[in-house]
């Protein structure tokens, strides 16, 4: 009998709390805890103010927790890390946004954001990163001639691919993907979807993926969570989920969720909403 691969990430209640001014505060995480098993992609779902997001930026360092922890590969996170701390969790795991636009010059090729990981995490010289680049650029489906590209001179879907070459790049084994396909058309999406789906395949990746489309989870991921106002409201199997959700909002998510054919149960939705409100 084989051992179960042990959990590239542990998350063991983690809360976060923000202050909105004149004494309020806003929980974005209660007491949240997740795992997520080695080569595998874990879907958190959930709608704007969910959490999802808040979670996924604790994990990959970008916020700091209230309370709980963080472990990355057997080794829990310092909630104060050092800049040697910091360098190590980056070549561990790396983040793709939604809107890479934001985290590109708009003056300098497409390249030298990539080039700068490299220069961090590679340790190559200046014509070994330059043929890395190269590399990197074909493995997403980019050609070497859009290296010189500028951010404004690609599609958007050209420049998701930069983003995912650049998470590349430190060769992590973990890509947290914050609704990295939410603002891409459906062709270009399911072109993104595959490329993910390749590379975990060739590499043996881990996916954190966070998104509010349940059409995606079916397409990318293993397990799901699924979150609302900062707490985990159902979990399970992909399968498990998608085809027999027990929690009145997951049922709400899955009725809205848009597909061909599909027309909106007003009174079902109706129903549930009262539901999930008393």
């Amino acid at each position: 009998m084989s051992t179960p691969a042990e959990p590239v990430i542990v998350v063991d209640s983690l809360t976060r709390t923000f202050h909105t001014g004149r004494g309020r505060t806003v929980t974005a995480l209660d007491h949240v805890s997740v795992t997520v098993e080695t080569g595998t992609c874990l879907a958190v779902v959930g709608e704007s103010g969910s959490g999802k997001t808040t979670l996924a930026r604790i994990i990959v360092g970008l916020e700091r927790a209230d309370s709980g922890t963080v472990t990355l590969a057997g080794r829990e996170v310092a909630p104060k890390a050092g800049r040697r701390e910091l360098r190590r969790r980056a070549s561990q795991i790396q983040m793709v946004f939604q809107d890479p636009q934001s985290s590109f010059n708009r003056r300098l090729p497409v390249s030298t954001a990539v080039d700068e990981v490299l220069r961090a995490h590679a340790g190559l010289g200046a014509r070994e990163r330059r043929e890395r680049c190269v590399e990197l650029f074909e493995q997403v489906g980019l050609e070497p001639r859009h290296l010189s590209a500028r951010p404004d001179e690609l599609s958007g879907g050209q420049r998701q691919r930069v983003a995912i070459a650049r998470a590349l790049a430190a060769d992590p084994a973990v890509i947290v993907l914050d609704e990295s396909v939410a603002a891409l058309d459906v062709t270009v999406q399911a072109q993104i979807l595959q490329l993910l789906a390749q590379l975990q395949s060739e590499k043996g990746l881990t996916y954190l993926f966070i998104t509010h489309d349940l059409s995606v989870v079916q397409q990318i991921a293993d397990h799901v969570v699924v979150m609302r106002h900062g707490v985990i409201v159902e979990r399970g199997t992909t399968a498990e989920v998608l085809s027999n959700p027990q929690h009145p909002y997951t049922q709400l998510l899955l009725e809205c969720a848009p597909r061909p054919g599909w027309k909106p149960q007003r009174g079902m939705i109706r129903a549930l909403r009262d539901e999930i409100a008393s």
